[in-house]
């Protein structure tokens, strides 16, 4: 099963895609799509839009998992992300793909172990879990990849197989 993890943003919209065979989750391409500040935002919208459709549409992932938002300290990020997460959710309705929604101390429970764990701690788990070379850059790509192994964890567990 190939899973798709993003981690949906205006500026930069990380994404990771991970595969479970067997036991083992193999990462099979990761990066993350970068907006310029310049751009309007509908143009901002449109590239992570085309982008992401064109990664689907290469890689073929079984399965997307997206952050559920989650703000409370600044809410002036909120609206960008948000219309960022809209894109995201509506590239998947457009291609098909079944979507699991975890929030941010889900993912990095499932990750670390730990549901309040650092962003420095997800990185650290992410590299070893995935047996990377280094660690993923820039952080968003990072989170996209963690997303994706808490996305396969799910569809492997038996509660969230019946649930989609």
């Amino acid at each position: 099963m190939l899973a798709l993890g993003i981690d949906p943003g205006t500026a930069i919209c990380g994404f990771g895609f991970v595969e479970s065979v067997g036991s083992r989750l193999i990462p099979r391409a990761y990066g993350s799509i970068f907006t310029s500040p310049e751009m309007k935002m509908e143009d901002r919208l449109m590239k992570i839009y085309d982008e992401l459709d064109a990664l689907i549409k290469k890689y073929k992932p079984d399965v997307m998992g997206v952050e559920k938002l989650f703000f409370n300290r600044n809410v002036t990020t909120a609206i960008p992300v948000g219309q960022a997460r809209g894109i995201v959710l509506l590239t998947a309705a457009k291609n098909g793909l079944r979507l699991v929604e975890r929030t941010p101390m889900q993912i990095k429970q499932d990750v670390t172990g730990y549901g309040k764990a650092d962003k420095q701690q997800v990185i650290y788990m992410v590299t070893k879990i995935l047996n990377l070379p280094k660690p993923p850059k820039p952080d968003d790509t990072a989170d996209a990849l963690a997303i994706a192994i808490c996305t396969t964890h799910c569809l492997n567990s038996m509660t969230w197989r019946n649930q989609l």
